[in-house]
């Protein structure tokens, strides 16, 4: 959410941030309906203070017992003024309020030019491409072969963009999660929450879900939203809170299952778990000062890196261009992870700081050192995403024989298994 008074400070370099994400000229557009909307409400005050000094003229009148008809058909008249502005001030208010609820944020000045993920940056590179004297097969083709990975029950179940995970790749996978969990409590200084899975409009407004993206989230039949990501329950755990500043920055984790209807991604990855409806995420949340956020997102992406790095998974650090950056964020990092089997990179972690941009919109604060409420800062990334480190571990940790190593750090949470094979 952006604040109608920088805009006006400063439209052309409003303007120009936007034109970065490819949008048109908007400050003269809200300039207009901000200035419509503040003549509306100071002519409503005017009409306010008449109606009063109005009602004591009148008062005076019928103290003095005069006539008062022509004041009362004065006041009928102010009355008829005042209704019709009562209801166009919150009219412009709200259109305003998602004239600005629906343009992306500002990108930071490191954020490199260009329209796609072909123009993203690589920032790091991690790990040396396992080199198999074989060729590498693909997670589907494993698990499938394996017999621990059913898609023809969970299409059954469920259909298409589901998957059934059995035996040793359903503990892998629970592993997994708790491995993640696990590093980041005790390691990295972040509070395991519980949160719930169904949120209310007014939190996926609050983190910019809606109303932008409704189409790629589930809806209950009671107006409730399935959560995209723990980002959305974490993250709004401030909302409409002024939080003490020896609080921050306040740094929380949460692993759920996570849903997402894919409505712009017909056709695209329909083998295998990579894009899938349902899928669990290790979330990671930070709420800071303003003056702290970098830094905290440099931190946060090292921490979602860590995990990578123990799961023994090349990986790289793209920084994104100014076209695939996302609606609330001011930059971003994307971790990609190498998959053998499809013999790329895909994305496994996305880190983001928003800035203001979401405080602004669920009003989360924070007291400063001088005692004023001033907006947060807030920041989400994936710490990772379960079911795509599953894919990576069957990738890139495969043997000839169609058996998967299991990485030294997960055997603890499998009972001491080394390696899953056929039965």
């Amino acid at each position: 959410m952006h604040d109608m008074k920088l805009i006006t400070q400063d439209p052309a370099a409003f303007d120009a941030a936007l034109a970065r994400r490819g949008i048109l000229p908007l400050s003269h557009e809200l300039g207009e309906l901000d200035g419509e909307r503040r003549a509306a409400v100071a002519q409503l005050q005017v009409l306010q203070a008449s109606r009063n000094a109005l009602a004591k003229r009148i008062g005076e009148a019928k103290r003095a017992k005069a006539e008062t008809s022509a004041l009362e058909a004065e006041g009928a008249a102010l009355r008829g003024q005042m209704e019709a502005l009562e209801a166009e001030v919150p009219r412009l208010e709200l259109l305003l309020r998602e004239t600005l609820a629906a343009i992306p944020n500002v990108l930071d000045a490191a954020v490199p030019e260009g329209r796609d993920e072909k123009d993203n940056a690589e920032v790091k590179n991690w790990g040396a491409k396992p080199a198999f004297p074989f060729p590498a097969k693909e997670h589907f083709e494993l698990g499938e072969a394996l017999g621990l990975m059913d898609f023809a029950g969970a299409a059954k179940l469920a259909g298409a963009r589901f998957t059934v995970l059995r035996g040793a790749l359903a503990r892998l996978e629970r592993a997994l999660g708790q491995f993640m969990l696990d590093t980041h409590t005790a390691s990295h200084g972040y509070t395991e929450t519980v949160v719930p899975l169904l949120v209310n409009s007014n939190a996926m407004f609050g983190t910019g879900q809606l109303p932008k993206f409704a189409d790629d989230l589930f809806k209950t039949t009671d107006g409730r939203w399935l959560i995209p990501t723990a980002e959305v329950s974490l993250t709004n755990l401030a909302a409409a809170e002024i939080l003490p500043g020896a609080a921050l920055p306040l740094r929380l984790t949460a692993l759920t299952p996570c849903f997402r209807s894919e409505a712009g991604s017909a056709g695209r990855d329909v083998r295998g778990m990579l894009r899938q409806h349902q899928f669990s995420k290790v979330e990671l949340v930070s709420i800071t000062r303003p003056e702290e956020s970098e830094a905290e997102h440099e931190r946060m992406t090292a921490c979602a890196e860590r995990i990578l790095e123990a799961l023994e998974l090349p990986y790289r650090r793209m920084l994104l261009c100014a076209g695939d950056t996302g609606f609330s964020s001011v930059k971003t990092y994307d971790l990609e992870v190498w998959l053998p089997g499809q013999g790329m990179y895909r994305e496994i972690s996305s880190c983001s700081n928003t800035g203001a941009f979401q405080a602004r919109r669920m009003n989360a604060r924070y007291r400063t050192a001088e005692g004023k409420p001033d907006f947060v800062h807030t920041l989400n990334g994936s710490g990772v995403a379960v079911g795509r480190a599953l894919i990576a571990v069957l990738e890139n940790h495969q043997n000839e024989d169609g058996s998967v190593s299991v990485p030294a750090v997960l055997r603890p949470y499998m009972g001491g298994l080394e390696r899953i094979a056929a039965a």
